[in-house]
Order: C-alpha cells, then sequence, then structure tokens
C-alpha cells in the first residue's frame, strides 16, 4: 500500500519541519521528503540526518508531483514564500503552515493564493523544545501535543481532512477553530507570556549589577523565564504580527499591575493574599486538568 502522503516538502527544516517529516516517516504516512529553504547548510544538515531525502533547488523542482507542503517558517517570511510558491503549485497540492499567527497567514494567503487559496489550509502545533534547530527534531515531538486548524470557508471538507490526517498520524490532537479567536486565546496564554519573560530578563541584563542578580537566580527565576531562551526571529514576528490581541492583553496585564502595586503602597496585605489566592486556585486547577489531557502541557516555548 502506497503512503498517504506520496512527496511531501517541507519549507524550513527546523525543529517543527523535521519533526513533522520524522513523524509521518515513522508512521508509515509518507514517501519522500523534500526540503527547501533560505540555509542550504541546515538542508544538508537535515539531509545527513535523514530528516529529508533531497533539498530542491527551487519551488519548480520541490512542487513537481507534490502532496503536501509544510511552512514551517516564522510567520514574517510566510508571505514571500507564498508568493515564490503560487505559480508553481500543482492543482492536486495541498499547503499547510505551522504559524503561531492565524490572521496575517490567512490575509497573506489570501493575497498570494487569490482563487487558489482553497489549497492553503492553516495550521498550527502548540509543540516545541527548549533547542531549535533540525538536530533537535524528533519524531514524537507531536504525540499527546495539540493542533489548532482554522479552516477556511472555501476549503474543501475532504482537504481539511487530509491535513487533519497528516497531524494525527504524527500523535497529535486536532481541534478547529476560527483564526481571529486563535489569535485572541493564544494572545493571552503564549504570546504574552512570552513577551513579559523576554521583558523581565532584559531588564535585569541592563542593570550595572546584573551579573550579582543572575548570580543568586533560582528555581523561581528558572521556571517564570524559561521561555525567553525561544527563538528571538520567531517571537520578534509572532508579536508584530498580533499586536492588536496582545496590546489589549497587554493593558489587561498591566491593569492587574495597578492593582497590585496600589495594594503594595497601601500596605494591604488582605488584597494581596486574596489575590495571590484566586491566582493560586486558578492554576491548580488548570495542572488537575493536565492530568486528563496532557496535551495542555505543550505550551512550550519554541512553537506555542
Amino acid at each position: 500500500m502506497s503512503p498517504a502522503i506520496g512527496k511531501l516538502v517541507v519549507c524550513g527544516v527546523g525543529l517543527i519541519g523535521g519533526s513533522f517529516a520524522l513523524a509521518l516517516r515513522q508512521a508509515g504516512r509518507v514517501g519522500t521528503v523534500v526540503g527547501i529553504g533560505r540555509s542550504q547548510k541546515s538542508l544538508q544538515q537535515a539531509a545527513g540526518l535523514k530528516v529529508i531525502d533531497a533539498i530542491a533547488r527551487d519551488w519548480a523542482e520541490a512542487l513537481e508531483g507534490a502532496d503536501l507542503v509544510l511552512l514551517a517558517t516564522p510567520v514574517g517570511q510566510m508571505e514571500p514564500l507564498m508568493e515564490a510558491l503560487v505559480p508553481h503549485l500543482g492543482p492536486g497540492t495541498l499547503v499547510t503552515d505551522g504559524g503561531s499567527t492565524k490572521r496575517d497567514v490567512v490575509a497573506a494567503a489570501r493575497r498570494q493564493f487569490g482563487a487558489r487559496v482553497a489549497q492553503f489550509v492553516p495550521s498550527h502545533p502548540i509543540a516545541g523544545a527548549e533547542k531549535s534547530g533540525v538536530a533537535a527534531s524528533a519524531a514524537d515531538l507531536y504525540r499527546g501535543r495539540r493542533v489548532v486548524m482554522t479552516p477556511l470557508p472555501e476549503n474543501a471538507p475532504g482537504d481539511v481532512a487530509r491535513v487533519r490526517a497528516a497531524w494525527e498520524a504524527c500523535g497529535a490532537s486536532v481541534a478547529e477553530m476560527t483564526a481571529d479567536e486563535h489569535d485572541r486565546v493564544f494572545a493571552a496564554v503564549s504570546h504574552l507570556p512570552h513577551l513579559l519573560a523576554f521583558a523581565l530578563v532584559h531588564e535585569l541584563a541592563r542593570r550595572p549589577d546584573s551579573e550579582k542578580l543572575f548570580g543568586f537566580a533560582a528555581g523561581g527565576f528558572r521556571d517564570f523565564t524559561r521561555i525567553a531562551g525561544s527563538h528571538p526571529e520567531m517571537w520578534r514576528d509572532i508579536c508584530i504580527a498580533n499586536r492588536d490581541a496582545l496590546l489589549t492583553e497587554l493593558a489587561a496585564y498591566e491593569s492587574e499591575l495597578r492593582d497590585l502595586r496600589g495594594a503594595l503602597e497601601r500596605g494591604d496585605a488582605a488584597a494581596l493574599e486574596q489575590s495571590f489566592t484566586l491566582a493560586r486556585a486558578a492554576r491548580q486547577a488548570w495542572l488537575d486538568r493536565i492530568e486528563s489531557k496532557p496535551w495542555i502541557t505543550s505550551l512550550s516555548p519554541a512553537a506555542d
């Protein structure tokens, strides 16, 4: 029996793209994996690690006979990639993505795919790791994790099912929502926490006594700032792409900080304890849900 995906093209063979290829290969769902991207060094490394079978010189070569394309690059790179690939896109080829924002990616697809936008099925794997790059890719990265798809009205149900089946073959649990809802949700639970972690580490690093401060930092600081180890270019693009929703969430957080500041200035221990108690209870309820829904643990630094 031939594999469900005869030819897979991965653009951006790093952690996300490389793990997608490895997972599908392990599941026996892909025949040939072709890599394309801006870094020949990374592509050659991917070939050496047998993550991909071949390196394409251009989109015409990459897309010949392709069944599925995964755009696994920072979201800021996706529109020029779409512009370059669409002229060579065959009628039977589907394109999906791994972008952490969806409204901007969908808008770019509408501009570049035009009347062929039905061939683009947006998705977002909520998975990552502390390290990036193809050497960090793993066949089990998506196992027990969640993927959010944001299908377009133009997408044929069968095409959505094909992309869903590919992610499920990787071991992921797939959910669907609109692009607007996706960006609002992830601004709150992913993009804002990353912004805050980056901000805290950046502020401390600029102090004259930063070496002393970091020298005494321990587990609490490590846990709070873990996601500040994420890829700067990727998170730059995410923050800009989702800035409207992120600014809304940032304003809500600033309001909470003002309330806490007021309680501190007043010496209002009761107000502080009430806030901390409610936060602790909410976090514990979330942790309790993890036991029954393991994919919640996939909110990790590299790709959420």
